[in-house]
């Protein structure tokens, strides 16, 4: 209980050495409990990350380890909990490698999107498969797992759990482009948070600046998120403020400090999702500054990781990489990334890679060529709001000689985060009383900003606004 306090208090590093020692302590009484407990001292050590202090995740994977299997022997991986089959993949993944655990892995993601899982193991479990699901670049998987969880917490009013459910359902909303989604959602996470005096575990909000491309915001927001994280021994957030540095400068074309900030997010393995979606941040930046060994390595560990999961985006994102240390096959290679991208959700990453392929192009001095995919990028990010990305895909543009289109602002761009919300939620159906009560605030709060909403895109009925937001 002393480490589950520690944990949910501050994400600390205090919580991993507490619930580590209490798991060994439980393997001769109940070995399931004992598992449960090894699965929350991974999530501790998980956090804790680069500031860990004793315990990190190898420390808990070797005991898991030696503690032995979770059944007798004989015992069918069909028959284990998915908390057992999430245990069991994340110790291979740390002892074994990516390509022993993304099978078990892939099958715990597969029993917790299950009609079997019960609300009770959602909402203590669901967080880590969301996690898990990123970490093997399953968009579909990501997106299920997500919605599940935010869901469930709603449903149960469990105000503990609802920021970390939103903050994952932020993230994957990022990458998929829909920033005004994933604003609302992380808007919400730490107002329940600040509500329920709860450490804002928002991080989400990192990469949605970084992605945005604004400079003093994000690098104000990552500043201060290093300091709460220091002062809570919380070294993951950490490594995830060095993935949406590199992420921010990447997209400013600034890729002297957009390598440095990536080759820190994967100095620590053990921060995992982060210090992954680093390593295509650091290929790329490696590339642009004449440090081709940089990006080798890189790419190396890249494709250990994409090719154990072998899904459209890890295999796109994998395409994408390599075509930018080809010498030989660059074109082909940035043709399979954007038709794999493009069979994902992940549109964001899919604009980066019409953008890398129309500066490829220009370079070869294919000028037309170059505008199609250049103007392709720019639209995709432009609509999106990734200003960063926007204004390379522009100067890339401009030096073909075509001037980019500038983006009509619309009223939904004008929105506040509460605004967006609520009109998201109305639009998909909800009434006034249900956003209300999923938001935790009164009917009235609803109305207010849904008029303000109806105002600025002047209409009156919400079939207008069902329609307006779908032109939008």
């Amino acid at each position: 209980m002393r480490g589950q306090i520690a944990f949910a208090s501050s994400r600390g590093r205090d919580a991993a050495p507490l619930l580590l020692k209490a798991a060994k302590r439980l393997e001769p009484l109940d070995t399931g409990l004992a598992r449960e407990t090894y699965v929350e001292a991974f999530a501790a050590a998980m956090y804790a990350g680069r500031l860990a202090s004793g315990v990190g995740v190898l420390d808990v994977a070797e005991a898991v380890r030696a503690a032995g299997p979770a059944g007798p022997a004989g015992v069918s991986a069909k028959s284990l909990r998915a908390v057992d089959l999430l245990l069991d993949g994340q110790t291979l993944q740390i002892t074994d490698g990516c390509r022993a655990a993304t099978p078990t892995l892939m099958r715990a993601i597969g029993a917790f999107r299950g009609d079997s899982l019960s609300s009770e193991e959602g909402l203590r479990w669901l967080w880590l498969a969301c996690h898990a699901a990123m970490n093997l670049w399953d968009d579909e998987g990501s997106f299920a797992l997500c919605a599940r969880f935010v869901q469930l917490a709603r449903e149960a009013g469990a105000l503990t759990v609802l920021p970390l459910a939103l903050t994952f359902d932020a993230a994957i909303h990022v990458l998929a482009g829909e920033f005004a989604a994933a604003e609302a959602l992380g808007a919400e996470a730490r107002e329940v948070s600040a509500a329920i005096a709860s450490p804002d575990v928002s991080i989400s909000a990192l990469f949605l600046t970084a992605w945005q491309g604004w400079l003093a915001q994000a690098s104000a927001l990552i500043e201060a998120s290093d300091l709460d994280a220091v002062a809570r021994g919380e070294g993951r957030r950490i490594g995830a403020g060095r993935y949406a540095t590199a992420v921010l400068y990447n997209g400013l074309g600034r890729y002297e400090p957009a390598l440095a900030a990536a080759e820190q997010a994967t100095a620590y393995p053990g921060e995992t999702t982060v210090s992954r979606w680093a390593l295509y941040e650091l290929i790329e930046a490696a590339t642009r500054v004449g440090k081709p060994e940089h990006a080798a390595r890189a790419l190396r560990q890249l494709s250990e990781i994409t090719e154990a999961s072998g899904t459209e985006w890890a295999l796109g994102i994998q395409a994408r990489s390599r075509a930018l240390l080809s010498t030989n096959d660059a074109e082909g290679l940035y043709r399979e990334a954007i038709e794999r991208l493009g069979r994902t959700r992940i549109r964001a990453e899919l604009a980066r890679a019409h953008l890398l392929y129309g500066e490829w192009l220009r370079r070869e001095g294919r000028r037309l060529d170059a505008r199609v995919q250049l103007r392709t990028a720019h639209e995709m990010l432009a609509a999106m709001g990734a200003e960063g990305f926007a204004g390379r895909a522009a100067r890339e543009l401009a030096a073909t000689g075509e001037t980019a289109r500038k983006r009509t602002v619309s009223a939904i761009d004008e929105f506040t985060a509460q605004e967006a919300r609520i009109a998201i939620m109305a639009r998909d159906g909800a009434s006034n009383q249900e956003i209300a009560t999923q938001l935790f605030v009164s009917r009235k709060t609803v109305e207010y900003h849904l008029h303000k909403v109806f105002s600025k895109l002047r209409i009156s009925t919400r079939g207008e606004l069902a329609d307006t937001l779908a032109q939008d």
